[in-house]
């Protein structure tokens, strides 16, 4: 598997798919641990076994083919000029969504994606902070895009593009399309 359309610098250039993994955020994580992460680093898994969702929820990757997938960007900035930021990515997905399949999705402030008033993705946003100072971002982002079943505690509250819109979403392509213009946003920001 490979993303398709890559027009970034640096945001998913190495790429790292996984079929089967416990997390791509912990995998990120991993990665910087062991000194060798580049700048831009994109981990994709087909199925996470203990996905990572806020305040140390599950989020649940358990059937093929939804988008989980996290990436490391470096920023060595004032913590200040990140501010907003996991809305800013919501507002991107939201745009992505639109422009590739004219979905409608709706933003569930700080950090969920809606559809029909019912969740389908969520972010996370963790950072390394040294005094004022964010050294980087670790960004873990989910959505449903074919999922079918839901835990009975989540079924009256999540779904999925399949099961609300009845089309199947290329992962590659909305990927794609997210770190083209996520690249320009984090651009931006530490530029100014």
């Amino acid at each position: 598997m490979k993303l398709i359309n890559l027009k970034t610098d640096f945001l998913g250039r190495n790429f790292i798919f996984h079929n089967k993994i416990d997390s791509t955020q912990n995998e990120v994580w991993r990665i910087i641990q062991n000194g060798n992460i580049q700048n831009g680093t994109l981990v994709m898994a087909d199925i996470q076994t203990e996905g990572k969702g806020t305040h140390g929820r599950t989020w649940y990757t358990d059937e093929p083919n939804n988008i989980a997938f996290s990436f490391y960007v470096k920023t060595d900035c004032n913590v200040n000029k990140l501010e907003g930021l996991t809305i800013e990515i919501a507002k991107v997905i939201v745009n992505v969504f639109k422009e590739e399949y004219d979905i409608h999705l709706n933003i569930d402030e700080p950090n969920d994606i809606t559809l029909e008033n019912k969740k389908i993705g969520g972010i996370l946003t963790e950072s390394k902070i040294n005094s004022e100072l964010v050294r980087f971002l670790v960004i873990g982002i989910g959505i449903n895009t074919t999922k079918i079943n839901f835990a009975d505690d989540i079924k009256q509250l999540a779904t999925s593009i399949k099961q609300e819109c009845g089309i199947v979403v290329n992962r590659e392509k909305i990927i794609s399309s997210f770190c083209n213009k996520f690249e320009n946003v984090i651009k931006n920001r530490l530029e100014s």
